[in-house]
């Protein structure tokens, strides 16, 4: 762990650490026993997780003294609902929880918003740690305090912001990863270079391909920039008022390709991101806001790594043509959290490592977009 590194995020009172490293989860045990001093647990995993580190988790408690149980449930975004809260809920009032124990989500995004959810609700409040495994959850999700679930209405219209006490990223539990999760990953790390640092997004067109191939140097320096400029955003705008909606690049157009296929295993998270950011840069051209080259880099920098970058990316997108018909979807953007007195949010480039927040968008131009996609 000689390499780790160390990002603060400055909230005052709800400031905390991102330790980004291989070996980092093995901190997870001292960490919890230098912020909860109760010396309790319980960890939320889901299937996939628990039998590739649950065991390391628990060793790392056990050496620090903490007692802790751990709650697995199933894996996929369908968890992220309210029968599987309701049962969380259940289980960790089973176990008796108090405030003063410490609720850790082992795991990627899914179970990152949904332990965080239902810390910020039991007891009215119970502190959690974040110890993301996915590139996805480690450069985005566990950053920040956004928890919640999905409804039938959209993607994260039932949640809470609640900050986690300390994030622990260890970048060799991403070895674990199917490439395609970890492309979906790599999406978000991209994100961050498309809306505000343009040096980051030539460093990825340089390093991207290594990251993706497994270099551990690469993906420690990836998640560092990523989460450094989260952590600025978030401390400027821990609620969204403003700032922190950049973060958003690619999700009017991605949560809505999500909801068309179900929030199931068709897309993922990432993918849509991609999906939507490729249109957000297409949208930009449209409107005469962005140069026509930098759209193009863009999209060939997300295909030429893997990651879909059209409708016709997504698996069995030709049995979706209704699904995913620019109505269809727009309807779905309506639900969108960030719609403003009935007004679609975008945001917008004006170049790579230029993006803006804007309301002012035709939605025939939107329509358009949908049309080419």
């Amino acid at each position: 762990m000689a390499d780790a590194v160390t990002v603060p995020v400055s909230l005052g009172e709800r400031a905390y650490d991102i330790h980004i490293g291989a070996g980092v989860i093995d901190r997870l045990g001292a960490g919890v026993r230098d912020l909860f001093p109760r010396g309790r647990a319980l960890i939320v995993t889901d299937e996939h997780v628990a039998a590739l580190h649950l065991d390391r988790a628990r060793a790392s408690l056990a050496a620090a003294g903490i007692a802790h149980e751990a709650i697995v449930l199933p894996p996929g975004e369908g968890s992220k609902s309210f029968p599987v809260l309701e049962r969380l809920m259940s289980r960790l009032l089973d176990h008796r929880i108090e405030r003063r124990d410490a609720v850790v989500a082992l795991g990627g995004g899914v179970i990152g918003d949904l332990a965080g959810f239902a810390a910020a609700i039991a007891k009215r409040g119970v502190d959690f740690v974040q110890v993301p495994t996915t590139l996805l959850s480690q450069v985005d999700s566990s950053v920040g305090g956004k928890t919640g679930i999905n409804t039938a209405h959209g993607k994260n219209l039932v949640g809470a912001f609640h900050q986690p006490r300390l994030v622990l990223a260890d970048i060799a539990l991403l070895e674990t990863l199917p490439k395609r999760e970890l492309l979906a990953g790599y999406a978000e790390v991209v994100k961050y270079g498309l809306l505000g640092d343009a040096d980051f997004f030539d460093w990825l067109e340089a390093h991207g391909p290594a990251l993706v191939a497994g270099d551990r140097t690469a993906r420690i320096e990836a998640v560092r920039r990523s989460v450094t400029a989260k952590a600025g955003i978030v401390s400027r705008d821990e609620r969204e008022t403003g700032e922190r909606a950049l973060l958003n690049l690619g999700h009017t157009f991605g949560h809505a390709f999500e909801a068309a296929t179900g929030f199931g295993p068709r897309l993922l998270h990432g993918e849509g991101v991609a999906i939507g950011m490729r249109l957000a840069f297409d949208l930009s051209v449209r409107l005469g806001l962005c140069p026509g080259q930098d759209a193009v880099r863009a999209r060939r920098h997300m295909a030429a790594v893997g990651l879909p970058v059209a409708a016709a990316d997504i698996e069995g997108a030709a049995d979706l043509a209704a699904e995913l018909a620019p109505a269809a979807l727009i309807e779905h953007m309506a639900q969108d959290k960030k719609v403003k007195d009935g007004k679609l949010t975008f945001i917008l480039a004006r170049r790579i490592g230029d993006a803006f927040i804007t309301q002012d968008v035709p939605i025939e131009a939107v329509d358009a977009v949908l049309q080419a996609a």
